[in-house]
């Protein structure tokens, strides 16, 4: 029996090349203007059309501010890049949600909510967390501007086909742990590049139990252990979420739809090429300490010491703790911080806001503390005011910014100055990533809540108890 990432794989393939690789049909296809602009110029001098236009989605995330995104963008280079995404979206015929459109937002928030990510699927888009849309049961990845090019011209892109795992995760979890808390667990016992080659399966309890905000988060966040994706079975959950979704099926559609989806899930007797078990009990809230994903530890643990670290890594260990301005076998719970950050496509959904509310209410955020809270689309915003999230915001000291990526890369205005330190509920502490020298502690809402009070990294349950 074929593992469900087989059976989506091996339903798309259009036919299998020299080598092997394989012509793979793509259902879906976003686009945000950092990636596409190259593409659609090719497209242009070779006066080739997009193929299949109503495949496409395109949103303006990365470089929009989050303040004023109703007045003319004021960086230049920001300012180019959205524009040309309108023309390229108008010229081509491609589905476009702009800059004050209800619908707009970060591409992989917007595309669940809006019922485009759908079970058995192929989606790609130019950005490396995709792979958040598996969440529902599809073969989600990023890709390269030259793919996005082919995939635009012939609705299909040439791939190498992965090995598969399966990441089992047994138990229940417990209080004040988040899926980021899991995804960073994982991330920092396979490494960063434990999963290279592989498309990640999530299976077991704990998985079944989650949401589909947190199974995107889970998702999201595969890509930072190197795997080319992430994937959770349908069920129940992920109808239920979808249903009456503006562009999912309706009617007898979604009758025989719901029917096919049954069917998408990894058979009893399914092979994978690696198997890996961990136990949710052994997992409580995390930050990380060091530049990449996978240098994290539970919140009151401790750095470890050089020696710990296999030889071939001390070096960039080493390099990684004098970036952070920290040393190995410190403790960081009680270390004081400068900026908190709640969004990104990895936590900027409206489970991650009540969260985080649930945590400051009726508390005062910590006034050396700068933070940005900002939703992860238009819908989110709405969904914070609906259910007043943002008047207990409000009232602990915290402002709501408009939606988009944000901070998660600096390609705005919102970046972290040199030296500072941040939580971030984000995907990436790479040197740089939220601006030029920023030191970035990754973590989940909670954490990031706690943060925000306090002014120092602190468990969250110290808050609530």
């Amino acid at each position: 029996m074929n593992t469900l990432f087989d059976k989506i794989w091996d339903a798309h393939t259009v036919k299998i090349v020299p080598g092997g690789t394989s012509l793979l049909y793509i259902d879906r296809h976003y686009c945000h203007e950092v990636t596409s602009p190259q593409a659609f110029s090719d497209l242009r001098e070779r006066r080739i059309r997009v193929f299949r236009p109503e495949r496409t989605f395109c949103s303006p995330d990365h470089n929009i501010p989050t303040l004023h995104q109703e007045l003319p963008i004021a960086d230049p280079v920001s300012k180019k890049q959205v524009e040309a995404l309108t023309k390229n979206a108008t010229d081509f015929g491609l589905t476009l949600f702009e800059l004050g459109n209800p619908r707009n937002g970060i591409i992989h928030v917007i595309g669940p909510e809006n019922g485009l990510t759908l079970p058995g699927f192929t989606i790609v888009c130019g950005d490396s967390h995709t792979s958040t849309h598996g969440a529902f049961g599809a073969v989600a990845f990023g890709i390269g501007t030259s793919e996005v090019e082919m995939v635009l011209a012939s609705q299909c892109i040439l791939q190498p086909k992965p090995k598969t795992m399966r990441i089992t995760i047994n138990g229940n979890l417990k209080p004040y742990v988040t899926a980021k808390d899991v995804a960073l667990y994982i991330i920092s016992k396979m490494t960063t590049g434990g999963a290279t080659g592989y498309f990640v399966e999530y299976a077991g309890e704990t998985i079944r139990n989650m949401s589909m905000e947190e199974r995107m988060t889970v998702c999201n966040l595969s890509i930072e252990m190197g795997a080319r994706g992430g994937m959770i079975a349908p069920d129940e959950i992920t109808f239920n979420y979808l249903k009456n979704r503006e562009y999912a099926p309706k009617g007898e559609e979604w009758d025989k739809a719901v029917a096919y989806w049954e069917t998408l899930r990894s058979g009893d007797d399914a092979v994978f090429d690696k198997e890996i078990t961990f136990d949710a009990n052994d997992i409580n809230p995390r930050i990380t300490y060091g530049t990449n994903p996978g240098m994290g530890m539970e919140i009151d643990g401790i750095i470890p010491e050089l020696d710990q670290i296999e030889p071939t890594g001390q070096t960039s260990f080493s390099k990684s703790l004098e970036y952070m301005g920290f040393k190995p076998g410190q403790r960081l719970e009680g270390f004081p911080i400068d900026y908190v950050f709640l969004g990104s496509c990895t936590n900027g959904r409206i489970e991650d806001f009540r969260a985080f509310a649930s945590l400051v209410k009726g508390k005062q955020k910590s006034p050396h503390v700068t933070a940005w809270l900002v939703p992860g689309s238009w819908k989110v915003a709405k969904q914070i005011k609906d259910e007043g999230l943002d008047n207990i915001l409000k009232d602990a000291g915290f402002e709501i910014r408009q939606p988009g990526c944000s901070a998660c890369l600096a390609m705005n205005e919102d970046k972290v100055p040199a030296g500072k330190y941040t939580v971030s509920t984000s995907n990436r502490n790479f040197e740089g990533r939220q601006g030029p020298g920023a030191r970035t502690i990754l973590a989940g809402p909670l954490v990031a809540a706690a943060a925000a009070i306090t002014g120092k990294i602190t468990h969250p349950a110290s808050l609530l108890n």
